[in-house]
């Protein structure tokens, strides 16, 4: 018997690197409801890490402040805050093979 459901659509906002990753998933797992709002923290946090990497790349770690200081910029905290929660939201789906058969993990597409 095919599977005749159509899988949910990436979400538009974002990236089109991130919206096949999205479909990747949609289509080798079944995903519930809530998985999907999960994998689309997961995208966005993803999405928002690569924009503060580009930032970082054209204008680099520090800025001096108008004293003179040196400082961090601002996207260095954000690609560490969007990369966790990347990381929190991916791992809370369960989609890695673990070394534990137990664990919760959405099936895999038949």
């Amino acid at each position: 018997m095919t599977d005749t459901t159509k899988s949910p659509k990436p979400p538009a906002h974002l990236t089109a690197e991130t919206r096949r990753f999205w479909e990747g998933l949609v289509n080798e797992y079944a995903l519930e409801p809530h998985h999907l709002r999960i994998l689309e923290a997961a995208c966005q946090s993803w999405d928002r890490y690569q924009q503060a990497r580009e930032i970082l790349r054209k204008e680099g770690l520090t800025f001096s402040d108008r004293l003179g200081n040196v400082r961090a910029r601002p996207e260095v905290k954000i690609e560490v805050d969007a990369r966790t929660a990347y990381l929190r939201a991916m791992r809370e789906l369960g989609l890695d093979h673990v070394a534990n058969p137990e664990a919760p993990r959405p099936p895999a597409r038949a």
